[in-house]
């Protein structure tokens, strides 16, 4: 559940180039040390504030701004939206071509070879925790190409790090990453490594439950995902959930929904229910509320098989405001799964459009995630689909005889 990652800021564009009125021609394209600068004095740093802030001197930071140095290293111009607090795509100008399959599939490759080496060396790493903000900010954008290119860097540098929270956080991010890739036992692994460093602390080791337990609920192994989530639970106290802080309520009711997606998984409709319904106790606070809830409710009965049901709770969720509030990526999964429960009673219509405004919202979420694929598949081979969901199939490679 999203609610239960790092909260940042959205993201801003505040700095980037004028989008151009219609019928006009674009203005020519800002070189990217200019933008740089332009980014860097709008938020107030000096040229040494900055360069310390990333880790290069100076004179560096001066070259680029001049155009004298190029600015093509991946990581680096990464590390640099980081500081700014701008997507890396506003800073190269321009849009950035979709992510190949082989391409997602080498970066989590990567992300794989990152999560089993303990002896890589570290170079120095400025402002961590910004870093990490701001890869969980890219994730609730839907970000996910641009996240995982991130995360080797950021597990090597969390791993020699100090801080308990950054190494949990990382491993964290991680493993809800690769339960969207469809990479259940990757996940597993690095969340059981978030729950091995968060040993002895409730609240850390409850954030490092919920990726845990999307993991085994990935895994198709719904009852241990529910004893992990309950055990969490019980250090938590979510009886006192109505009066605990925004942070504690925010992660027990978040816990709360994860049991009851865990319960429901394994055909426990009772339990599934009545966790439900505890976490409808938590105040609306720190990301988490009665959407939230809502939304895995829905999803709940989905996994129930109760359609119906499904689809009166979603279409009633939806219409609220705090719908509009929710993350990109919380909006564009929660529509993706909906589709599933729109198939079964023969609205196909319905299913399609669930899927083609998820790709309006988070297209990442649509184009690269198997169970996206999966969804789409199964709407055009259900019968008759509007003209925009066969252009997006079209455009990700699939038709209504093949994945």
């Amino acid at each position: 559940m999203v609610s239960a990652l790092r909260r940042v800021d959205p993201l801003r564009a505040a700095g980037g180039p004028a989008v151009t009125a219609p019928g006009r021609h674009e203005r020519r394209e800002v070189p990217i040390g200019r933008r740089v600068a332009q980014l860097r004095v709008r938020r107030g740093m000096s040229q040494q504030v900055f360069a310390d802030r990333i880790g290069k001197s100076k004179s560096w930071v001066d070259k680029v701004e001049r155009g004298v140095r190029n600015l093509d290293r991946l990581s680096v111009i990464h590390t640099i939206s980081g500081v700014l607090g701008v997507a890396p795509d506003l800073l190269v100008g321009g849009r950035t071509r979709q992510a190949t399959v082989t391409e997602i599939a080498a970066a989590v490759e990567r992300v794989r070879e990152a999560l089993v080496r303990y002896d890589t060396p570290a170079d120095r790493v400025t402002d961590l925790d910004r870093q990490l903000d701001y890869a969980y900010t890219a994730y609730r954008h839907a970000q996910h190409p641009q996240v995982l290119r991130m995360l080797p860097d950021l597990l090597t540098a969390a791993r020699h790090a100090a801080a308990v929270d950054l190494l949990v956080g990382a491993y964290r991010l991680a493993a809800h990453l690769m339960v969207k890739l469809g990479e259940a036992d990757l996940a597993w692994l690095a969340a059981d490594r978030a729950m091995t460093t968060a040993s002895g602390d409730p609240r850390q080791t409850g954030t490092a439950v919920i990726p845990l337990a999307q993991a085994l609920r990935a895994q198709r192994r719904g009852r241990l995902a529910l004893t992990v989530t309950t055990t969490a639970l019980r250090h938590l106290d979510p009886a006192a959930c109505p009066d605990a802080p925004p942070e504690q309520a925010a992660l027990a009711g978040t816990l709360l929904v994860e049991a009851a997606l865990a319960a429901a998984s394994h055909g426990d409709a009772s339990t599934a229910d009545d966790l439900a319904n505890q976490a409808r106790q938590c105040p609306d606070s720190d990301g988490f509320g009665p959407t939230t809830v809502e939304l895995a409710r829905a999803l709940a009965a989905t996994i129930l098989g109760d359609h119906a049901l499904a689809i009166a709770i979603h279409q009633a969720a939806t219409r609220t405001d705090g719908w509009r509030r929710l993350p990109a990526e919380h909006r564009a999964a929660h529509l993706i799964d909906m589709s599933r429960a729109y198939l079964p009673i023969g609205d196909h219509r319905a299913a399609a459009r669930a899927l083609v405004t998820a790709d309006q919202i988070a297209p990442a979420e649509t184009r690269i995630r198997p169970a996206a694929r999966a969804a789409l598949t199964a709407v055009l081979r259900a019968g008759p689909t509007p003209a925009d969901l066969t252009r997006l199939a079209t455009t990700i490679g699939l038709t209504s005889g093949r994945t």
